[in-house]
């Protein structure tokens, strides 16, 4: 293969600003392409490479492999290997990494205007609305895992604050926990309801009363979210 192909056909090395600046240092720790959005998917937990490359639709093999390359040598992300039966390499945050969580959520918070109109181009995955509905799960009294059901798909948050974030002040919800066993609590809303809590537009207890949001549950966290 010619030098001038080999070239075009791998990935860029990543550069510095040269800045004496925390803006810029972090910039170049997570300012490339792709790099935020993989803390995106790896938030909810362990991904394995495969689940990754099927969540950021339009990223490259070569590229994807040269991010998580990265973020391993930035201490981001560490890849681990699974213990039989699953015998799979997976990838995950580490401390660090999840510290990005608050930035991500700024991040969805500023950029939810600009989802106003989907495009027919544009690819969708449920876990993807965990981010700006966070605040809408915020100053719940009762802990507990939340199963939110729309119908490209689920994901979980933690209700309460409690457990997997340490530093969550007290009734904060939190996504990164994973899946539980059994959930403490449902809820089955659409797209539009989650974008209209993100924005701040509705509450969590108006989309729930007028039947926008369907809570299920036997628990005090379900008891909780249908207002009684």
């Amino acid at each position: 293969m010619p030098r001038q192909q080999q070239s075009a056909n791998r990935p860029a090395r990543r550069r510095s600003y040269e800045q004496f600046c925390a803006t810029a240092r972090s910039l170049d720790s997570v300012g490339d392409r792709w790099t935020l959005l993989i803390v995106r998917e790896l938030l909810a937990g362990p991904r394995r490479y495969t689940d990754l490359h099927a969540d950021l639709p339009g990223v490259s093999t070569d590229v994807l492999a040269s991010r998580l390359k990265d973020m391993e040598q930035g201490g981001l992300a560490t890849r681990r290997r699974l213990p039989p039966p699953a015998a799979a390499s997976v990838y995950e945050l580490t401390e660090r990494g999840h510290g990005l969580l608050p930035v991500l959520t700024a991040l969805a918070e500023w950029g939810a205007p600009a989802l106003a109109e989907r495009r027919p181009t544009d690819a969708v995955r449920a876990h993807w609305f965990a981010l700006p509905l966070l605040r809408a799960l915020d100053g719940l009294t009762h802990a507990g895992v939340v199963e939110v059901h729309l119908d490209e798909g689920e994901f979980h948050v933690r209700a309460g604050g409690a457990g997997g974030a340490e530093s969550a002040p007290a009734g904060a919800a939190v996504y990164g926990d994973g899946p539980a066993a059994r959930p403490d609590a449902r809820i089955a809303l659409d797209v539009e309801v989650c974008l209209a809590l993100g924005r701040g537009g509705l509450t969590l207890a108006e989309a729930v009363a007028d039947g926008r949001i369907e809570v299920s549950g036997d628990g005090p966290l379900a008891a909780e979210l249908r207002g009684e």
